[in-house]
């Protein structure tokens, strides 16, 4: 659970170690990809909604400018509204940076337009590979 009694302003720099020019850099950047949470910045992190509380600790990982960010099902439970929002980040995430995102989702619909390849998994064995156009025409419609 993301820092449940501090602000999400102080949660966002607790995920970086850098100058404080830099940080505050970085977390208006953070700020414009989940503009949610720039109008909850003075709120604590307890009263944030699930789906803003999974940016949140989204955001707070981005702080750290990893290479790599994993995200295992960020959509499970998550609002339609908040689902939009999240995908419009990772689009725009995808578009600006080089981070790569590995995406665990179950939720088809939503992985497929973030996605550069796709990977399906049953039992923990890859029983499907390929890049998303060719998804839906051969393997999709047993997934979608």
């Amino acid at each position: 659970e993301v820092m449940r009694n501090e602000t999400v302003r102080r949660v966002y720099l607790g995920g970086q170690h850098a100058a404080p020019e830099e940080s505050k850099e970085r977390m208006e950047w953070l700020f414009e990809l989940f503009p949610i949470l720039a109008q909850r910045q003075s709120q604590t992190a307890g009263t944030l909604s699930g789906g803003e509380q999974q940016m949140l600790t989204i955001a707070r990982a981005l702080m750290m400018k990893p290479q790599l960010l994993i995200l295992d099902e960020p959509t499970l439970g998550l609002a339609p509204v908040i689902l939009e929002q999240l995908s419009k980040a990772l689009e725009r995430l995808r578009q600006t940076t080089p981070i790569t995102v590995l995406l665990g989702e179950q939720n088809v619909t939503f992985a497929l337009p973030h996605a550069d390849r796709v990977y399906v998994l049953e039992h923990a064995r890859i029983v499907w590979e390929g890049d998303p156009s060719r998804f839906a025409a051969e393997a999709g419609t047993g997934y979608l």
